[in-house]
């Protein structure tokens, strides 16, 4: 009998052996297709890049994977407690795999057969195995390669680096990775400011969130939530107290939206999200984890925004109401067709809503409701009345091509129809009704002595239209181009009390012939260059484009980076060229910083995830600014490299004469402001866009107002008459509490009295006397002498230029202020 059992045992203990044999040679195998698990120390996640503005307030985010990297350091110990307690509360004993919690799920999975879904038993560190290492494939291979990976992990990893890595890795839903990531896209939170019953929430959802989706499954969202909750208070983390008050927590889910974060600045940010695609690349926007510190003045912005809105508001209004954004049924419940048609996001002052009924007195409208987090629309329905005197401005209306007089607000509107209206005031049920404007146009507010842009609006909605007409369209600058004139004039010879001939001119070219006018029809005879830009005198320009030559000219606009090549034809010298706001900005900057070239940028810095700066728009250099104590040496200065690319002089004299614009010619409505401004109006031929860019010492602003596809904007519109206002009204905002400035006067210039008609030295008393700028070595004439007059004292021949000029001929000036 004994031989019998030694022989079975012989036989078994063979087998076994046999058995681990093969268990070891195929254990052996699966370990040979393992990959490295040493990729884990070089671990860069996909991470969030984050856009702020210069005062630090985040105005976006660009991610694939919405994930913000924290160090195990900076995660609280509630949150660590929370993911231990509804994951791997032995996490910190076990040496990968949990032998103790493995044998526990399979009992709890063979009583609960069939019952309910199956009890994982995966360890933190394993499920960092699969995460990183791994397929998701539930196979047989692939749990004892985890198993394997785990071990390794272990023993190459501290277990705060393994928890770490599982903490900012882990998917939460709603495109959030990582905890970070998942507190501010659930809670817009922090993670320091998490509650127990928000962390036990998170950590509840890397189980299946879409299980528990805080909205779709809210019940059994809260049940999984208080199962952690209930782990904790079971593993020492909370006290009972704690763990009840959590538990009677709603889940408080607060989505937090995309895209755009700071208020009005839509267009800003694509152009810094352009620009940095176009650095560095897709990838490194989306993935790289960059952080980048814009230009964007927050405050500044919203008063560009304002103005430029109320402006473009005021345009439109009077030309009429061009009639509802569409209709619907309100038989019934008008609610859910209502809430169907699409707002403007970054309008939030408007909102939509329907006609219920029309009448001589005015409208009855129901308010489009508002959407719960979980993004079905409330229950309630709003109703509030618009007055017939709230939209007396609309009582003009289109129908076709025609313009009508309404006699009564129900030929306007009926019931179907759905509108944007304005609550009147800060509350009741009285609206005010709009209309998004067919007009456009563009803004850009720099600092002229570094180029960084403060401020841009692209348009009246960036929800209505994302294309950016400060920076992507190209219009004609009209009457704002002509200070370029003046200054290559001022910097090769001429003065500002330099007279020309402001006198009827023809140009022949081939069988086509040009004759430019000024905008009023009329002529001033002999002016000085300083009446040429006040007034705005087209012909006068003409004459003095052609006395020092359009190839001069060119030169300076494409220095000056107006154009990248300008084609030398006198019809050019009137703003005939097409280019951008930006442009123009800049281009007025070196002439408001004493002459220097700037770049122009939306950009200060830009830092990689690990806070190395790679780019830096302030490219002055400080020898002596990294000092690290004081000994006696003399203080720091900053080198500006900045390219000298107009003389000091000629740029104080430009801005002189244009300070005049404000004070005495086209842009006076400005001069109300009571502060030292520069500025030129400008208008393109047949009134299709209306310019006006000004500037004090240390702020510069352009703008333009337009139709997207050019058309006239009607008789007598000028850039003083509609774009100086709106230039008005932000500036009055933005110097609230500025100091007056003076013009700062370069050393050697003389300031001489002149007589502001002849450009003679004035004598004493005369009262058409004016203080003029005058460089070394000049001053004005001893004798009359007039540009562009013939010696018989006629207005002087008539000009001819090459037939290639043919075309800007056709689109150029005759009609420019």
């Amino acid at each position: 009998m004994i031989r019998l059992i030694g022989y079975f045992f012989g036989i078994g203990t063979m087998l076994a052996l046999l058995a681990a044999a093969v268990v070891a040679i195929y254990v052996g195998n699966l370990a040979k297709e393992l990959p490295d698990y040493e990729v884990l120390a070089k671990y860069e996640p996909p991470v969030t890049t984050r856009i702020h503005a210069s005062d630090g307030a985040l105005m976006a985010e660009y991610a694939r994977e919405r994930r913000l990297y924290l160090p195990i350091q900076a995660v609280p110990d509630r949150v660590k407690a929370a993911f231990l307690s509804a994951e791997d509360k032995n996490f910190y004993s076990h040496p990968g795999i949990d032998i103790t919690g493995l044998g526990r799920a399979i009992i709890v999975n063979v009583q609960n057969w069939g019952s309910r879904r199956p009890v994982g038993a995966s360890t933190i560190t394993q499920q960092v195995a699969k995460n990183f290492l791994l397929t998701a494939d539930q196979t047989m291979d692939r749990k004892i390669k985890e198993a394997i990976l785990a071990f390794r992990i272990e023993q190459a990893y501290s277990k705060d680096r393994i928890l770490e890595l599982y903490l900012n890795e882990i998917f939460f839903g709603l495109n959030a990775y990582g905890v970070a990531g998942a507190a501010l896209t659930y809670f817009d939170k922090s993670v320091n400011e998490l509650t127990v019953a928000e962390a036990a929430y998170l950590a509840a959802l890397p189980r299946g969130p879409s299980n528990y989706h805080p909205f779709r499954h809210t019940e059994r969202a809260i049940e999984r939530r208080n199962w952690v909750i209930d782990q904790m208070v079971e593993n020492g983390y909370v006290t009972k107290e704690e763990g009840a008050k959590a538990k009677a927590e709603p889940l408080g889910v607060k989505p937090r939206r995309n895209g755009t974060y700071l208020f009005a600045g839509e267009y800003f940010t694509e152009e810094v999200r352009r620009q940095i695609i176009s650095r560095y690349g897709e990838n490194a926007l989306y993935e790289g984890g960059l952080s980048v510190r814009t230009t964007l003045d927050p405050k500044l912005q919203l008063f560009a925004r304002k103005a430029m809105q109320n402006g473009l508001m005021k345009f439109d209004t009077l030309r009429g109401y061009r009639g509802p954004i569409t209709h619907i049924d309100v038989s019934g419940d008008w609610g859910p067709g209502l809430g169907a048609v699409k707002a403007l996001s970054d309008v939030p002052e408007w909102t939509l809503a329907v006609v219920l009924d029309s009448s001589g007195e005015g409208l009855s409208i129901g308010v489009q409701p508002d959407r719960e987090a979980s993004g079905d629309l409330v229950k309630e329905r709003v109703e509030g009345t618009v007055s017939r005197e709230d939209m007396a401005w609309a009582m003009r209306y289109k129908q076709g091509d025609k313009t009508l007089k309404a006699k009564s607000p129900a030929e306007v509107l009926k019931a179907g129809d759905v509108i944007f209206v304005q609550r009147k005031g800060d509350s009741g049920s009285d609206y005010l009704l709009r209309q998004v404007p067919q007009v456009e146009g563009g803004l850009v507010a720099m600092d002229p002595h570094t180029g960084r842009v403060l401020a841009m609006v692209g348009g009246f909605s960036y929800a209505a239209s994302e294309f950016n007409r400060a920076t992507q369209a190209m219009r004609q600058p009209g009457s704002s181009f002509k200070p370029i004139v003046y200054a290559a004039a001022l910097d090769n010879g001429y003065t500002p009390a330099s007279v020309i001939m402001d006198g009827p001119i023809t140009i022949q070219s081939g069988n086509t012939t040009w004759t430019p006018k000024n905008y009023d029809g009329n002529s001033a005879g002999p002016s000085t260059l300083r009446n040429g830009i006040e007034r705005s005198r087209n012909l006068m320009t003409v004459r003095l484009a052609n006395d020092m030559g359009m190839k001069l000219v060119a030169e300076y606009a494409e220095r000056f980076g107006v154009y990248d090549k300008l084609a030398p034809y006198l019809p050019m010298a009137l703003g005939s060229g097409e280019t951008t706001v930006m442009r123009m900005v800049s281009a007025y900057a070196i002439m408001a910083n004493g002459g220097k070239s700037i770049k122009p940028s939306v950009i200060d810095r830009i830092q990689d995830r690990y806070g190395k700066t790679v780019f830096r728009q302030d490219e002055r250099t400080c020898e002596n600014c990294n000092a690290t104590e004081w000994k006696n040496q003399p203080e720091p200065e900053l080198t500006d490299n900045s390219e000298q690319v107009l003389d000091p002089m000629t740029a104080y004299q430009i801005t002189s004469m244009m300070e005049g614009v404000i004070k005495r010619g086209t842009g006076a409505t400005v001069a109300e402001l009571g502060y030292p401004m520069a500025g030129k109006t400008g208008t393109t031929n047949d009134e299709k866009d209306a310019w006006f860019i000004g500037f004090t010492p240390n702020l510069l602003v352009g703008l333009y107002l337009g139709y997207d596809q050019p058309k006239p904007l009607g008789k007598g519109i000028t850039g003083g008459g509609l774009a100086a206002p709106i230039f008005k009204d932000m500036m009055r905002e933005a110097l609230v509490g500025q100091p007056k400035i003076e013009f700062k006067v370069p050393e050697g210039m003389s300031l001489v009295a002149i007589n502001r008609k002849t450009g003679m030295r004035a004598n004493e008393g005369d009262p058409n006397t004016i203080m003029e700028a005058f460089k070394p070595g000049t001053g004005p004439a001893d004798s009359y002498w007039v540009i562009g007059m013939g010696s018989d004292g006629s207005n002087g021949p008539g000009t001819g230029i090459s037939p290639q000029a043919s075309q800007a001929i056709q689109s150029g000036g005759g009609g420019l202020y």
